[in-house]
């Protein structure tokens, strides 16, 4: 299983980001996909999760509305769309698959929001 996860970068408070997290190493397919984020000491927190045939999506309050995950099974990518950033939207985002009770994510991407 391998998750590679891209888009990161430093930008402006309500500024845009698009993530994209490319899998390989499994049907991707078959699967949940969720993105992940984290701060320096502190737990990796829920953003949003997507159903494998894209039908559904979950999201963290703190992103609702301004956030959308979606996925590309074709390409065997997951993305999130990230609108009106805030400075607390500044972490590391990972991309994740549960398969077989494990939990498999990358090596993330950083997102700043800073003026």
């Amino acid at each position: 299983v391998q998750l590679v996860e891209s888009g990161g970068g430093l930008v402006q408070p309500g500024g845009s980001l698009r993530l994209s997290c490319a899998a390989s190493g499994f049907d991707f397919s078959r699967y949940y996909m969720n993105w992940y984020r984290q701060n320096p000491g502190k737990e990796r927190a829920f953003v949003a999760g997507i159903t494998s045939t894209g039908s559904n999506t979950y999201y963290a309050d703190s992103v609702k509305g301004r956030f959308t995950i979606s996925r590309d099974n074709a390409e065997n990518t997951v993305y999130l769309q990230m609108n009106s950033l805030k400075p607390e939207d500044t972490a590391l985002y990972y991309c994740d698959v549960r398969i077989v009770s494990r939990n498999y994510w990358g090596q993330g991407t950083l997102v700043t929001v800073s003026s």
